[in-house]
């Protein structure tokens, strides 16, 4: 049985603690209102861009003269896993869902003989992946100085990738990243950026039966618009990343701030009845030696 200095100090320390969780819940609360307004204006726009990449892809798909951002290199021997998780923890199961999607992808393109390259963006993942796959790491984009993420950032990152996959270092590219739906729910996703995939069913592709005409090729507008929509998937995603990571911070925050306040309700029974028993202890010593007097 602790004694009672041990229970107070207990106590205080788990007090201390609450009030840590409950600043930090209302610092991402402030943040995530942002981070959600940042995330949702980007949307329509990353929608329609791939809306009408859509339409121009599958005007030139088949064909010889397709962009390699679209067409490939004509295998998939190379995969490069763009991960992107957070710089600080303390944020629930958030980085922890992402890199157990990314690792399922890793042990299936390893099983199927593939080569696998990893860049992370996030010390967070970087350090969950490390222990296994370290041996695949190519590359780490650190932002934890960066105090808020713009499409400069998505821009640099793009480039590296785009000179890599020039270089003919992969083949295929893979961001992952969790969509942010709500406070208590974001959705790890995988996709594909290179070589582009599009709906083709999109409910915004051109109509069928209309006919364009596109000055210059579509070629052409392709070459130019695809890396530009690889810059604008990857800014959508860390923005998604943003909105997810301040929403599952305050998500987690917010319940250990609650078992810290069931904590400190349990200690202070403990130490009530500690307390009690010690004063009903003295008391029966003081009674039997006026007794034996």
């Amino acid at each position: 049985m602790p004694s009672l200095k041990d229970l107070k100090n207990r106590i205080g320390s788990v007090k201390s603690t609450r009030k840590i969780t409950k600043a930090m819940q209302m610092v991402a609360a402030a943040k995530l209102r942002r981070a959600q307004e940042a995330a949702e204006a980007a949307r329509p726009y990353a929608e329609r861009m791939t809306a009408v990449m859509s339409g121009l892809a599958n005007s030139v798909k088949g064909s010889e003269t397709a962009p390699r951002l679209l067409a490939g290199t004509g295998s998939d021997q190379t995969h490069l896993l763009v991960v992107m998780t957070s710089e600080r923890g303390l944020c629930g199961g958030f980085n922890t869902t992402i890199v157990r999607l990314a690792r399922q992808r890793i042990n299936e393109l390893i099983a199927a003989g593939k080569t696998v390259k990893i860049m992370t963006i996030g010390k967070k993942g970087r350090e969950q992946l490390k222990r296994e796959y370290s041996q695949y790491f190519v590359a780490h984009v650190d932002l934890s100085e960066v105090k808020r993420v713009g499409y400069t950032n998505a821009q640099s990152i793009a480039r590296d990738i785009l000179t890599r996959f020039d270089a003919g270092e992969f083949d295929i590219a893979t961001i992952f990243y969790a969509e942010f739906k709500s406070v208590i729910s974001q959705v790890p996703t995988a996709q594909q950026i290179i070589p582009a995939v599009f709906d083709d069913q999109s409910a915004d592709a051109p109509a069928l039966g209309t006919a364009y005409d596109y000055e210059p090729s579509e070629e052409g507008i392709l070459a130019d618009l695809l890396p530009r929509n690889i810059a604008t998937q990857l800014f959508t995603a860390l923005l998604e990343n943003g909105a997810s990571e301040q929403g599952a911070r305050m998500s987690a925050m917010d319940s250990a701030t609650r078992n810290a306040g069931e904590m400190i309700d349990k200690l202070t029974i403990v130490y009530n009845r500690s307390r009690q028993a010690a004063i009903t202890k003295e008391l029966i010593e003081i009674i039997s030696g006026a007794e034996a007097l």
